[in-house]
């Protein structure tokens, strides 16, 4: 299994999943010519995507669902507007050819907001982005993954002292809102086990965030916390270049 976050970021979503012989797109929310280069990076083209699975129905993940036919459009009920032709539902894995899938709850100001747990062989992938905090229940089906892609979206201080709306920084801060550094490494370190090998910090603002910061602060909480990131890589997601990550077979 191996991963390109086309595009991590409010400006646009894409995250392809892949391996031999399936391709997985979780949200589209960029432009078609951005898609075709992403997926020109790992040697495929859109025809072979085999689904698109989408975690809310903010414009930043769906904008793009027109470029694709319905029977390939992955959702919970209530994301994408119009008839969906393929519903799925939390906690219930579905198959696309290799990968299972299992939409997992997540906490957002959207419609029935989740994120998304691939399995492929022996391998299994972690997907949040957008979300407040994590439920126990959520965190209890998500242990030990391969590879983890998880929201690390503000740091406080300087969220509160950019120029938005103090309407949008208490809506950003709160339980329906994003993950800030300190919330998501705490989560992370919940989540890793003995067979995370790659941590992506993914959705981080532009204004409100850096990838310096994000990183000191996961390396900060992990230490105190006694993680043994020797055997961790982490990084961070861009919102204007792709990172690919994942054991890649081709």
């Amino acid at each position: 299994m191996y991963f390109n976050i086309i595009a991590s970021g409010s400006k646009g979503n894409a995250t392809l999943v892949l391996n031999n012989n399936t391709v997985i797109l979780i949200d589209m929310g960029i432009t078609l010519t951005r898609l075709i280069e992403g997926l020109k990076e790992v040697g495929k083209s859109v025809k072979d995507i085999d689904a698109v699975i989408f975690t809310h129905n903010h414009s930043d993940h769906i904008s793009g669902m027109k470029f694709f036919p319905q029977n390939k459009l992955y959702a919970l009920e209530g994301t994408l507007p119009g008839e969906l032709a393929n519903v799925v539902k939390l906690y219930q894995p579905f198959k696309i050819k290799d990968f299972e899938i299992t939409p997992i709850k997540t906490s957002h100001d959207a419609i029935n907001p989740c994120g998304y747990v691939l399995k492929g062989g022996d391998e299994k992938l972690v997907y949040i982005t957008d979300t407040g905090y994590l439920l126990d229940e959520t965190i209890s089906l998500i242990q030990n993954p391969n590879y983890l892609i998880l929201e690390s979206n503000h740091d406080i201080q300087m969220l509160l002292n950019t120029n938005r709306p103090m309407e949008l920084k208490q809506r950003i801060l709160s339980d329906h809102g994003h993950l800030c550094n300190e919330e998501s490494a705490f989560i992370a370190a919940m989540i890793v086990g003995h067979k995370t090998s790659e941590i992506i910090l993914a959705h981080l603002s532009e204004e409100a965030n850096s990838p310096e910061l994000a990183l000191e602060i996961y390396q900060k909480i992990f230490q105190q916390l006694r993680i043994d990131m020797t055997r961790l890589k982490i990084k961070t997601a861009w919102q204007w270049k792709s990172l690919r990550g994942g054991c890649d077979e081709n």
